[in-house]
């Protein structure tokens, strides 16, 4: 981001405070339009360019008629650069500062967090904390400028305390952290303005993260022309559900059926092919003691989806074994993925589902590692393993080594429930059967689960169950 301004000012001829003045304006219209009732203004300016950001929305806003109290945590006097022509500005036009009290909290319809922006690296203490917690606990409404103050620019992790924002109006390019770690928790809604500097200026610049969106559905799964049949989207083999776990092996299948696959196998424990046959008829189902009962199912399939219900006893172990040997590119998830961090082994043609606490047992480290900076966890998931890794959780991320990680925004609390890695891994599997891309399919179906899970939450994310998401999925995989 420091980059780009440099650019913008260096090679453009932009001046600094044009783009603060920019940033400031767009703010305002941004408040206005979330709260267009707001007649009181409370604007939180720490140092630095935030709060020359601040400053300009103060004066903005005072010359639109609001009633506007500025709290300086950090002398004006003493700001520079841009942020000192803000602030003088603000003077200029008759804008006064005062010192914080948390009455002034009482009286405010808005509240404007312009303390501190993204070059924060050491935990948050002192007033600038107090502060923090005295917002929280206020339940203002609360406007972020371009980060709420305490959470990480690049890893989304709260620095000791961190302002929880309704809204977060950030610039010229949208910061890693605010798709991840506790990220979600503190940013509400994510408005995005880019000053007017040219795409030209910005594509010059290595992506270090990507948004997964609905053309990257279209892209991997286009209208099937009138001729198509079956036999040309792919089989997928499901291998899970051990004793008591068939109902995992029954929400992959059917999340691979639902996902367009052209024919779906499960090869499961004995006792569960009945009933998964009577769930969903339209699932081959074989019961299988040992590897050797489904050698011609893993001969069929296009691609294997392993782990869903499998345990960890030797049934579990050998059909996780034959599926390593089977020479078809892989879906592996839940047990699978426990058994590979007893026995690590690397290679591409496979992808990888943790959520955190699997990656934890993956990486040798604490789930809370992984969380601390998710990022740096992908990358280390992808070194050891190759192939590509969706690490599950809030803002999911997609890997592939030598690429920027892909995110997906999309996703709620109520898919923390039982059984959304089998449908995940069921609907990747089969996007992975009908394209042969494995790395664009985890990017897709992390998508289309997600947005499969919004629509199934509509009625409420509590008591929201994986199978709610099947009869979502066909709107997601029909956008071409």
């Amino acid at each position: 981001m420091r980059e780009l301004d440099r650019l913008a000012i260096e090679e453009l001829g932009i001046p600094g405070y044009t783009l603060m003045y920019r940033a400031g304006e767009a703010a305002f219209r941004a408040l206005r339009r979330r709260w267009p009732r707001s007649r009181s203004l409370l604007v939180l300016c720490g140092a630095g360019n935030n709060a020359g950001d601040g400053y300009v929305i103060a004066r903005v806003a005072r010359s639109k008629g609001m009633e506007v109290r500025v709290a300086a945590l950090v002398d004006p006097e003493k700001l520079s650069g841009d942020a000192q022509v803000a602030w003088e500005t603000y003077h200029a036009s008759g804008g006064t500062v005062e010192e914080w009290t948390p009455e002034m909290l009482e009286k405010a319809d808005v509240v404007v967090d312009a303390i501190l922006g993204t070059g924060l690296a050491r935990p948050l203490n002192g007033a600038p904390r107090e502060l923090v917690e005295a917002v929280n606990a206020s339940g203002a409404e609360v406007l972020a400028i371009d980060i709420p103050t305490g959470l990480h620019a690049d890893s989304g992790r709260v620095m000791g305390a961190a302002i929880v924002a309704d809204m977060t109006m950030t610039f010229v390019g949208l910061k890693l952290g605010l798709y991840a770690g506790d990220a979600f928790n503190h940013v509400g809604k994510i408005v995005f303005d880019d000053l007017g500097i040219p795409a030209q200026l910005t594509e010059r610049m290595p992506a270090a993260g990507r948004r997964i969106d609905e053309k990257h559905v279209v892209a991997a799964l286009p209208r099937r022309p009138r001729t198509s049949h079956k036999g040309q989207n792919g089989h997928v083999l499901v291998i899970g559900g051990n004793t008591g776990m068939g109902g995992a092996a029954l929400l992959a299948g059917a999340a691979a059926l639902r996902t367009g696959a052209g024919r779906v196998s499960v090869a499961t424990h004995a006792e569960h092919v009945a009933a998964i046959l009577g769930a969903q008829p339209e699932l081959m189902v074989r019961g299988v003691d040992s590897p050797a009962e489904m050698t011609d199912a893993v001969k069929a399939a296009d691609v294997i989806a392993v782990g869903p219900g499998l345990g960890t006893d030797d049934w579990g172990r050998a059909l996780f074994r034959a599926a390593l040997e089977s020479g078809r590119p892989l879906v592996v998830d839940a047990d699978a993925l426990n058994l590979l961090a007893e026995e690590p082994l690397r290679r591409e043609d496979w992808v990888l589902t943790p959520h955190p606490g699997e990656a934890a047992r993956l990486l040798d480290c604490s789930a809370g590692d992984v969380q601390h900076d998710r990022f740096v966890a992908l990358a280390r998931l992808l070194e050891k393993f190759g192939g590509t890794v969706v690490l599950k959780g809030a803002g999911s991320l997609v890997g592939h080594v030598g690429e920027a990680a892909w995110i997906c925004d999309r996703g709620n609390p109520g898919m923390a429930s039982p059984g959304m890695g089998d449908v995940l891994s069921g609907i990747i599997a089969a996007v992975a059967a009908q394209t042969g891309d494995l790395t664009a399919a985890a990017r897709c179906g992390v998508f289309v689960h997600a947005s499969a899970g919004d629509d199934a939450a509509r009625r409420g994310e509590r008591g929201l169950a994986a199978g709610d998401l099947l009869s979502h999925l066909a709107t997601w995989v029909n956008l071409g």
